[in-house]
């Protein structure tokens, strides 16, 4: 009888699945948490005065529903990496990378700018910031992940073989 091979676990010494799918869980719980507390409303206000300070300020302000699916497909298609990321590929390990840093950098502005109670200066709220409550999980996911690829950063990834 030949032996099936299993795909290695999210806690391989090779995969990050597990990482990757928490931070995916946290974002799309951090996306209901903005959805819900009126995020947009500091957002936008937020961009629109940096743009008119810096003329050169990339970030575009939103309408809701274009706002909300884009996060959503966004969410969605980095879900859909999960099989990828607990195999421990390598060519996934820098948008891995890029994925917990702007995550993690997310958290920390929430929590930031619930301690400050504004933005910029003209734009304040009432604490906590619009989607504070869910930066807890994006801080402890990312920083689960930055983990798991720093301890599998020398691990090869291989394909699954039929053997």
């Amino acid at each position: 009888m030949i032996p099936i091979r299993r795909p290695p676990s999210s806690l391989s010494a090779s995969g990050f699945g597990g990482a990757w799918f928490a931070l995916c869980v946290a974002f799309a719980l951090h996306i209901v948490d903005e959805a819900s507390t009126g995020f947009l409303s500091v957002y936008n206000p937020t961009v629109t005065i940096l743009r008119e300070r810096w003329s050169w300020f990339p970030m575009p302000a939103f309408q809701f529903r274009d706002w909300l699916v884009m996060l959503m497909v966004i969410c969605g298609l980095l879900l859909c990496l999960t099989p990828v990321a607990a195999r421990g590929m390598h060519g996934l390990r820098p948008l891995a990378w890029v994925f917990a840093v702007i995550m993690f950098l997310n958290g920390i502005g929430h929590t930031l700018f619930s301690i400050l109670g504004n933005t910029v200066a003209a734009v304040t709220f009432r604490r906590p910031a619009p989607g504070f409550y869910s930066s807890p999980f994006l801080l402890a996911a990312a920083l689960w992940l930055m983990y798991r690829l720093r301890r599998t950063a020398r691990v090869d990834f291989q394909l699954p073989t039929g053997n």
